[in-house]
């Protein structure tokens, strides 16, 4: 039986290596410019993301609570540490990525959405496990930080 991964949107691709390391100085300038905005759907504890509502879990959303993210800078490394290693989307909203991926320290692979272009704020959320991208980025993640 063929596996179907209907939940999940199969046009997110990752930049290959060699586009990734050829775009390496536009990302290293873009992650310094990053910002984590947040959202309250994928919150059941609110931290000092400061959002409004405060938190306002959507039944269905992944939750950075189980990522143990509480923290903007915390999601803000992440980010901008997705950038620097080029574990992004090959699809742009003028100079940013729509999509950057990372993974925390407990290993859970991480995903964050483009919500202000102007800006170039993200929110992100933990990928679930059955997200065929997620081991892609998980693998991808450990060759390029040991």
């Amino acid at each position: 039986m063929k596996r179907r991964y209907a939940e999940f949107n199969l046009k997110r691709k990752l930049l290959t290596p060699a586009q990734a390391q050829a775009r390496t100085a536009l990302l290293g300038e873009l992650a310094n410019r990053a910002r984590y905005g947040g959202n309250p759907e994928h919150k059941k504890t609110p931290g000092d993301f400061g959002l409004t509502p405060p938190s306002d879990p959507r039944q269905g959303k992944s939750l950075c609570d189980a990522a143990k993210i509480f923290k903007r800078d915390e999601a803000e490394k992440l980010l901008r540490e997705g950038l620097r290693n080029g574990l992004v989307s090959d699809r742009m909203a003028g100079e940013w990525p729509k999509n950057v991926w990372s993974v925390t320290e407990d290993g859970l692979a991480m995903e964050a959405q483009l919500e202000n272009p102007d800006l170039g704020s993200y929110h992100g959320y933990p990928m679930p496990e059955t997200d065929p991208l997620s081991l892609e980025v998980i693998r991808r993640w450990k060759y390029l930080n040991g």
